[in-house]
This record gives structure tokens, C-alpha cells and sequence, in this order.
């Protein structure tokens, strides 16, 4: 660990070294190095981010490795602390990590909330290469600045609009899949940050995101920003409740919005 504590919370910097420690303990050669990304790397979170990690192997986990990680992951859950739950990340084999990624192209990953590893693709992409390069925080092993290419801003503007269409029109399509509180709040965040990441060219906070989107975007839906900024905290308890009816059609409005918003950017370039 970094003599720079990577948190302000003490006991989210004690189940960081765990983590890392550990890892680097049941990988042995195979560990590069573990860091911090998200918005603990950019510097706008408060006590109810997700504490995003990403773990740099030299090659792909092996099925062994895996078997190990497993039981260390389901130890860590079970730490008496809050933070011991939120953690959320991805091994990534330092080739894959360098390259540019490959459409659904799934790492080993732990959700937050999350005690066991499965396999996603869900850190695999531009903005999370971006942050780690620009913002990573080291917690154990080798500098993140060597292992990540720079990344031209087009590239990284392309997947932001890529994820505002795809996504968006994936909600419209089935909205029912989303229908609960936590969903209609995360994707309020999400839109929000990614018109805001869309228009500055770098990538931000989801808080950042949304002041952003209070000041630059009709007023008309500041209302609604306010209600899911109120609503972010246990999501393990708000996955399983529905969404109010009224908040949920306004977020369905409020992603067509975005991607006509996105649409608007690409149209001035």
C-alpha cells in the first residue's frame, strides 16, 4: 500500500489492503498490481460511491486462481463494515487492458454487492481505461501510467455515444426490466454523466454528472436529477422495490432526451 492512504474512510482503506494484499498473495507472479478507479480515482464520492478497483494480471486467471479468489472475495463480504460490500472490479490481463476493447469481450468481475466473481464485461471499456490512466490510484504492485496507452478523446467520445444509443434504446424497448428504484436512479446518474462526459470530452463523477446536467440541460428536469441524487443510497435494498410510477416515466422521457442530446453533439462536430 501507498503511503498516501487512498480514502479518507479508515475502514475502506483497511479492506483496500486486504484486497490487494490478498490478491497479490493468491496470484503470486501472475499479480501486476491493484488500483482504485471510479469516482474514488477522480475525486468526487461521497459515503455512498462504489468503490471501484481493477486488479492487473499478467496473463488470464486460471481456473485454480479463480477457485482461490472465490473464498477471498466471500471473506472480505463478510468484514463487519459497509464498505466491505461496495466494492466492484475486474481482473484484467495487462494485453487485453493495453488494447482497445473488443465488443463484449468478458472479464473475471465482482459486482457491487456482489461476494463471488463472474464473468462481464462490464469494465471493459474506453472510460474505464481513461480514469485508470488518468486518475488510478496505485494500492499495491506496478505504476497504472505504464500499462495503458493514451487515449485519443474521439475514441472515448465514440463509446459514450455508442452507450447513449445502445442502452437507451434498450430501456425504451423493455422498460419493465429497469422498473425498480434502484434502476431509476442509476440511469438518471448515468445519462446525466455521459452527456456531461460527452460534451467535456473526459470523463466524470455521476454527482459531477448531474450538477452538470442542473445547469446545462432544460431546468424542467432538474426536478427529477434532485429526487435520484436523494435516492442513491442501499441499492440492495432498492433493486427490490419499484420505482415511483411518476419518476419512472419521467426517466424514460429523460433518456430519449439524452439521445436526442447526443444526436445534437455528434450533428455540430
Amino acid at each position: 500500500m501507498n503511503e498516501r492512504l487512498p480514502t479518507p474512510y479508515p475502514e475502506l482503506n483497511s479492506v483496500l489492503k486486504d484486497l490487494a494484499e490478498s490478491a497479490r498473495n493468491i496470484l503470486s507472479n501472475n499479480f501486476i498490481g491493484a488500483y482504485l478507479q471510479g469516482s474514488f480515482a477522480v475525486g468526487d464520492f461521497d459515503a455512498h460511491s462504489d468503490v471501484d478497483f481493477i486488479i492487473v494480471t499478467e496473463k488470464e486467471l486460471s481456473n485454480e486462481q479463480v477457485n482461490y479468489l472465490q473464498p477471498m472475495h466471500e471473506r472480505i463480504y463478510t468484514l463487519d463494515t459497509y464498505w466491505a460490500h461496495h466494492l466492484e472490479g475486474s481482473y484484467f490481463p495487462k494485453d487485453l487492458l493495453r488494447s482497445y476493447p473488443k465488443h463484449g469481450e468478458k472479464l473475471w468481475y465482482l459486482d457491487n454487492g456482489s461476494r463471488f466473481l463472474i464473468k462481464a464485461a462490464h469494465c471493459n471499456t474506453i472510460v474505464v481505461r481513461w480514469v485508470l490512466r488518468e486518475n488510478g490510484i496505485t494500492l499495491a504492485g506496478q505504476s497504472i501510467e505504464s500499462l495503458i496507452n493514451p487515449i485519443p478523446v474521439e475514441m472515448l467520445r465514440m463509446e459514450i455515444m455508442e452507450t447513449i444509443n445502445g442502452w437507451g434504446q434498450e430501456i425504451i424497448a423493455n422498460p419493465e426490466k429497469f422498473n425498480n428504484r434502484f434502476y431509476q436512479t442509476y440511469i438518471v446518474l448515468n445519462f446525466c454523466r455521459m452527456l456531461h462526459d460527452l460534451h467535456m470530452g473526459y470523463p466524470g463523477s455521476k454527482r459531477t454528472g448531474a450538477d452538470w446536467a442542473k445547469t446545462n440541460l432544460d431546468p424542467s428536469w432538474n426536478g427529477l436529477i434532485d429526487r435520484t441524487l436523494s435516492g442513491r443510497p442501499t441499492p440492495e435494498i432498492y433493486v427490490r422495490q419499484p420505482a415511483d410510477p411518476k419518476d419512472f416515466e419521467s426517466t424514460l422521457e429523460f433518456v430519449k432526451y439524452t439521445i436526442n442530446k447526443s444526436k445534437q453533439y455528434d450533428a455540430c462536430k
